[in-house]
C-alpha cells in the first residue's frame, strides 16, 4: 500500500507506538492471558493504569494539587450538560466562536440564564472577539479554545475575573497552559489525546457543589471524583490509548517539544496556502489555528475544488475535505501527524499549482 498522509479533524492520527502497544493489549494485557477489552476494570492490573493516566496527564500539564482528573464516556458533547448543571446558578457567558461553542452555550440555556458575551458569526466564525468586557456576577465565562471547523484558536490562557471553563478538545497537550487560571478544562480525547470514546476533565474541586439545583447522580462531577472515574464501568479501551498516547508524549519531550514541533507544521502549511496562487486561507491570519489549518480555492478558482480533492486522495492526502458546513480544506495537524505529512501536502498542492498555471 502506497503512503497515506492522515489530516483526519477527529478520530485523529494517533502515534504509531500507542496503535502498536494497544493491539498487543487487544490479545493480552498485561500478562493476564485476558484481552484488554475483556478485562475487568476491578483488577489491579487495570486500576495501575488508570493511576498512571491521571498521574501522566498532572505531569505533562503541570496541574496543581487541589484540581482533579476526570475520565467520562460521552465525549465533550455531553460535557455542555455536564458544565451547566454543577456550575450554573445564576448567570453563565460563553464566547461564540463557532458551531461547538454555540453548542455548548445552547445546553447552558436550557438549565438556566446564559448568553453569548462576544460573538464572531458575523464574518462566518474566521476570528477571535477580542476587547469585550466581563461582568464579575458571572457564574463562569465558558470559552472554546480551538475551533475545529473554521481554524481559529485562543493561543494564550486569557486573565479572567469570574471562573473560566474551557473547552479544550482540539488543542490541549499542543501547548502549555497555566491551569490554575481555570476552573476547568474539559474536551474529548479523539484529537490530541487518544482514541474516541472518552472525555477527560481538569477540575478544581472547591469550584464544586456550589449550586442550589438536584444534581443527577451520574451529572455530578464530585460522584466521578469520589469513585476515580470508576463509578461505573469505564470505558476501558479508550483510556488504555490515552495512556499509550500520554507515555509517547512524554517520551518525546512532553507539551513544550511538542509545541514547537506543531508550530513548525502550520508555519510549514500556512506560508504554502499563502504563497499558492491557487489557494487561500480563510482564517484572521492572527487568530491562525495551529490545530486545524482551513483554506478554499483562490478567487475565480472555486471551481477546482472537487478536481483538488480527487488530486489530493491520488496522492495519498486522507481527510483533507472542510467541514460539510463550510466547504474547502482543512489539514488536521494534531501532534502525531508529522513535519512529512505537511511537506507532502505542501508538494501536492505545488503540483496542482503547476498544472494550471
Amino acid at each position: 500500500m502506497s503512503k497515506v498522509h492522515v489530516f483526519n479533524a477527529g478520530p485523529c492520527l494517533l502515534p504509531q507506538i500507542a496503535i502498536d502497544n494497544s493491539i498487543e493489549a487487544l490479545k493480552d494485557f498485561k500478562g493476564t492471558g485476558v484481552s484488554l477489552i475483556s478485562i475487568s476494570h476491578r483488577t489491579k492490573e487495570w486500576e495501575s493504569v488508570m493511576d498512571e493516566c491521571r498521574a501522566l496527564w498532572k505531569e505533562l500539564l503541570n496541574i496543581p494539587d487541589d484540581y482533579e482528573v476526570v475520565f467520562l464516556g460521552g465525549g465533550a458533547s455531553l460535557q455542555f450538560l455536564y458544565v451547566a448543571m454543577n456550575f450554573l446558578e445564576k448567570k453563565a457567558a460563553y464566547l461564540d466562536t463557532g458551531v461547538w461553542a454555540h453548542k455548548a452555550l445552547k445546553e447552558a440555556q436550557g438549565l438556566g440564564e446564559a448568553y453569548a458575551i462576544a460573538c464572531s458569526k458575523d464574518r462566518n466564525y474566521c476570528y477571535i472577539p477580542k476587547g469585550f468586557d466581563i461582568p464579575s456576577d458571572l457564574d463562569y465565562l465558558h470559552i472554546t479554545t480551538n475551533n475545529t471547523i473554521y481554524g481559529t484558536e485562543i493561543k494564550t490562557d486569557i486573565d479572567c475575573p469570574v471562573p473560566l471553563i474551557a473547552d479544550m478538545s482540539s488543542d490541549i497537550l499542543s501547548r502549555k497552559v497555566d491551569v490554575s487560571k481555570y476552573a476547568m478544562i474539559y474536551g474529548g480525547a479523539q484529537k490530541n489525546a487518544g482514541p474516541a470514546g472518552v472525555a477527560f476533565v481538569i477540575v478544581r474541586k472547591d469550584m464544586l457543589g456550589r449550586v442550589s439545583r438536584y444534581i443527577p447522580t451520574m451529572l455530578d462531577y464530585r460522584t466521578h471524583i469520589d469513585k476515580g472515574s470508576m463509578f461505573n464501568t469505564p470505558p476501558v479501551f479508550s483510556i488504555f490509548v490515552m495512556n499509550e498516547t500520554l507515555k509517547w508524549l512524554k517520551g518525546i519531550g512532553g507539551v513544550e517539544a511538542i509545541h514547537a514541533i506543531d508550530e513548525k507544521k502550520a508555519a510549514t502549511l500556512y506560508a504554502e496556502i499563502d504563497r499558492n496562487s491557487m489557494f487561500r486561507g480563510t482564517a484572521d491570519k492572527e487568530d491562525r489555528s495551529i490545530m486545524n489549518v482551513c483554506f478554499v480555492m483562490a478567487e475565480g478558482r472555486e471551481a477546482l475544488q472537487d478536481e483538488f480533492l480527487a488530486f489530493a486522495k491520488e496522492r495519498g492526502m486522507v481527510g483533507i475535505k472542510g467541514h460539510r458546513s463550510v466547504g474547502g480544506f482543512r489539514a488536521s495537524l494534531y501532534n502525531a501527524c508529522t513535519q512529512e505529512d505537511v511537506e507532502a501536502l505542501v508538494a501536492c498542492m505545488q503540483e496542482f499549482e503547476k498544472l494550471h498555471i
